[in-house]
């Protein structure tokens, strides 16, 4: 059999309009080939969610939304379009999150594997709102502001009651203040000025003054040293008398322990210590007879008469 050009013209042009027909609902989300499921959830608030906005589960991208559709009582109603064959529990939440900070919002499914109860096409789903580091942030921001703006009301009143303080006399006289300080700062650059150029002019006489007084600081250490050397000496000298005083007072201890000498001998005689004590003892009583008994020792005369000569009692 003969094809002719027109039936291959035909064949073409029907092959063309099925690629066509394929393309449109490809982009529109739809598949002739693979059969998707519709899902769909009722939100209150649907604000950064548009149509072909990814639906995820765990972050992988299992379908997109199709339609976002108002209703009479002012909720939302989402047409998830699944373009993934994933099974999708009917306990399953449809949460609301945003992804980044540029990005819109896009929906999550939280699955429970462990339920064996599969949605149908058509069936709808729980929805929720994930806050999202944005929402996060502008929670946290708004108290920030409010007390930001309480600070600068308060820096405004301040400003204004300074403003209000401050007469044209006080402005004056804080201008002069200030003019006088600017002043007294250009002076203190010029003496500063002035210091450093005395130093650079100088340096070599400080380089000198320095290095003389490093070598006075080493004559005055080896000068130091010097000493300790001499007191050293003094110190060993005075402790070598005292040793050999203190060996002449250990052999005289000796002598008088062994009885050599007169000490000694008093110590170890008992007859001279006998004698001595006897001795002691009559010059006690010849001292006590004398106390008593003066005329007996000493005749005193009076215009040259004879004393009468002293009677025992």
């Amino acid at each position: 059999m003969k094809v002719t050009k027109e039936i291959k013209t035909a064949i073409l042009v029907l092959v063309s309009i099925a690629l066509l027909i394929w393309g449109i609902t490809f982009l529109s989300g739809s598949n002739i080939f693979n059969s998707t499921r519709k899902f769909y959830v009722v939100y209150p608030n649907v604000e950064g969610l548009t149509t072909a906005s990814s639906v995820t589960i765990n972050g992988l991208v299992v379908g997109k939304v199709n339609k976002i559709q108002l209703m009479e009582n002012g909720s939302l109603q989402v047409e998830l379009l699944m373009t993934d064959p994933v099974d999708v529990p009917k306990t399953s939440k449809a949460v609301m999150y945003s992804p980044s900070f540029l990005g819109g919002k896009q929906i999550s499914l939280e699955i429970n594997y462990n339920e064996t109860n599969f949605a149908q096409d058509g069936d709808f789903l729980e929805g929720g709102n994930m806050s999202g580091l944005l929402d996060g942030l502008g929670e946290k921001a708004d108290p920030l502001i409010q007390k930001l703006d309480s600070v600068l009301l308060n820096v405004n009143k301040l400003v204004e009651s300074i403003n209000t303080t401050l007469d044209e006399e006080t402005q004056k006289n804080l201008q002069e203040a200030i003019a006088e300080l600017n002043q007294t700062m250009k002076n203190a650059n010029g003496i500063t000025s002035k210091f450093d150029r005395m130093v650079t002019e100088n340096e070599s006489k400080i380089n000198n003054i320095v290095n003389d007084f490093g070598q006075t600081s080493k004559n005055l250490a080896a000068f130091s040293d010097d000493l300790d050397k001499v007191q050293l000496e003094k110190l060993q000298e005075i402790l070598a008398k005292f040793d050999s005083a203190a060996a002449s007072l250990d052999n005289m201890m000796k002598d008088v322990e062994n009885g050599k000498g007169n000490l000694g001998k008093l110590l170890k005689e008992e007859q001279l210590y006998q004698n001595l004590e006897g001795a002691t003892k009559e010059l006690n009583e010849l001292l006590e007879d004398v106390k008593l008994n003066p005329r007996r020792y000493i005749n005193i005369s009076v215009f040259g008469k004879s004393a009468a000569p002293y009677k025992g009692e």
